[in-house]
């Protein structure tokens, strides 16, 4: 119970979270073994970090740092819109289309919409779409990047959990663009009821071409790192040290934009990012192991089981307590507070772990975007000036969409595993 009101305490306070997973860690392990086991910290700490896949983050924030740097997100904006900006609310086809080129570059739902924030929410609301709309379609396209891969959550799952990080990646493929085709599919059925603004005429061959062509280094870069990875040439962390390479070759070669100044702009920013994902990982690495000493995950996994034996309604316990912690946490944290707990879970209801991981990272996603405290809401009504409750209100049918995208990929263990099990995974 002193754990328990030391986290929520210090989180209440508004202290960063590696800080008060840190901190109750430690409290935890001066209530168990005083300074003895405080000792064991730095241990925890480094073991938690010493897991050689987790390289693969910092070379992927970087490549989408290169690449946004270069002005790919402008080309690939504009190729797709030549492609959908002929529809009712042709815009917001564009964003949502977006975000699937985009996922390739970055894998961060927060970066998805802070970029899209900046670029094509202001020039939604030129066109003459709402601005809590323009909002609500960028937030519910921002978790398609890390559902498809790239996806960092993917890397720090697989990780921790001892799965497959490519057969990840492969689970995330369906789900991700199944998320596009349905939030266009809203679009379309809102558009003439809110009168979206569309281009006056469809773009010619030629102009999609072009469009095509300036694009085509950006699309290029997913197709190798993911045929990388699914096909067993390279490994997660090799996949990710050539996409920075390939980046800057575009960069420094190709475009000729990219300065020393610039690069070591964007290291630091790196840097930045990756410090505070690896602080995170760092503080529930002891937080963790305090859990387990505990035999916490035994007890909650048996209060679970406790209340039905049914696998449908344990799986739905699951996904519930997922979206309802990820709106007020760090999902990474969460994930590696929670994936010890629940998998077990998963494994006593007989699911295949490829099958729980991209539940988990779908469940974790979709909180991203979800009333009261979703990190996609926060990140786009501070770039646009937007309250989040407008947003919220405009956001409800892309939420429920993605939602029921979520429970038939977590009740259809053969639809979700269906690429994966293409690939041979």
């Amino acid at each position: 119970m002193i754990v328990f009101f030391v986290f929520f305490g210090l989180l209440i306070l508004g202290l960063p979270v590696g800080i008060v997973m840190a901190v109750a860690g430690i409290v935890g392990l001066a209530d168990v073994g005083g300074m003895h086991f405080i000792a064991l910290a730095p241990s925890k700490v480094f073991n938690g970090l010493n897991i050689f896949p987790f390289l693969a983050m910092p070379f992927f924030i970087l490549a989408g740092e290169i690449m946004n740097h270069t002005g790919i997100t402008n080309r690939l904006v504009l190729f797709a819109q030549v492609l959908v900006g002929h529809f009712r609310g042709g815009l917001a086809h564009t964003n949502m289309l977006s975000s699937v080129f985009f996922s390739g570059i970055t894998g961060a739902a927060t970066a998805d919409a802070a970029a899209f924030g900046r670029t094509l929410v202001p020039a939604m609301v030129k066109e003459g779409y709402s601005r809590p709309f323009a909002c609500a379609v960028t937030a519910a396209g921002s978790i398609i990047g890390p559902t498809i891969p790239p996806s960092g959550l993917m890397v720090v799952y697989g990780s921790l959990m001892g799965v497959s990080i490519g057969g990840l990646f492969a689970t995330g493929i369906l789900p991700g663009l199944l998320i596009c085709v349905v939030c266009m599919a809203i679009i379309s059925t809102l558009g003439k009821r809110k009168n979206l603004p569309k281009s006056e005429r469809r773009a010619s061959l030629k102009v999609i071409f072009t469009a095509f062509q300036s694009s085509i280094l950006a699309l290029i870069m997913p197709l190798i790192v993911l045929g990388g990875i699914l096909f067993g040439v390279v490994t997660p962390t090799e996949a990710a040290s050539i996409a920075v390479a390939y980046a800057l070759f575009i960069g420094v070669v190709v475009y000729r934009c990219i300065s020393f100044s610039d690069l070591m702009h964007m290291l630091i920013r790196t840097g930045r990012i990756t410090g505070v994902i690896f602080l995170i990982i760092a503080a529930a690495s002891i937080l963790g192991w305090w859990l387990s000493f505990m035999h916490i995950p035994q007890t909650i996994a048996s209060a679970v089981l406790s209340v039905s034996s049914n696998p449908n309604i344990i799986l739905l316990l699951i996904i519930a307590l997922l979206l309802i912690i990820g709106t007020l946490m760090d999902i990474t944290a969460m994930l590696i507070i929670l994936a010890p707990i629940l998998v077990p879970l998963t494994q006593s209801i007989g699911m295949n772990p490829l099958h729980a991981g991209i539940v988990f990272v779908l469940a974790l996603n979709i909180s991203l975007m979800t009333p009261p405290v979703g990190a996609c809401l926060f990140v786009l009504s501070s770039v646009t000036g937007e309250k989040m409750e407008k947003i919220a209100i405009d956001l409800w049918p892309f939420l429920i969409g993605e939602l029921a995208i979520l429970l038939v990929f977590a009740f259809s263990p053969t639809l979700a595993l269906f690429i994966p099990r293409l690939l041979g995974f």
